[in-house]
């Protein structure tokens, strides 16, 4: 009888590559941005903040990260499409410690398995999801 399961996950090479990949889309569009990278279990893979990036997005893009990982949707309008005709579940999620609603996490896919996420925050929220999407696209054509 097997007790243990393999769990895919991100390497540092591949978290480097969505870290490059989302602070050259911020650069494009002129802000500074924090990004994070975590593991499946949510600890930290990888983390940079730009010299530029506000203070407060250090832990945003942390918790961005790890409400992607923990519950495996993006953060944003897919979380407050799942919410929004729950008061209890809209209430209760933003009293979870490590969870945050505003967009710019998601989920890391790799040949269908969630490996990680990433989050990134330093923009309009809307900013954030263009820096993930530069890199979770830079990453799908590594």
């Amino acid at each position: 009888m097997k007790f243990t399961h393999d769990v895919p996950c991100i390497n540092e090479e591949g978290a480097q590559l969505l870290i490059r990949s989302a602070i050259e889309q911020a650069k494009k569009m002129g802000f500074g941005i924090s990004v994070c990278v975590v593991d499946p279990a949510g600890r930290t893979k990888a983390f940079l903040a730009m010299d530029q990036a506000p203070q407060i997005s250090f832990e945003t893009a942390a918790k961005k990260a790890r409400t992607a990982v923990g519950f495996g949707l993006p953060t944003g309008q897919t979380w407050n499409q799942f919410i929004k005709d729950d008061p209890i579940l809209a209430q209760g999620a933003q009293h979870l410690p490590d969870f945050i609603l505003l967009g710019g996490g998601s989920p890391i896919l790799f040949e269908g398995k969630m490996i990680g996420a990433i989050g990134v925050s330093g923009g309009h929220y809307t900013q954030d999801e263009q820096c993930v999407a530069a890199a979770l696209e830079a990453f799908s054509k590594a």
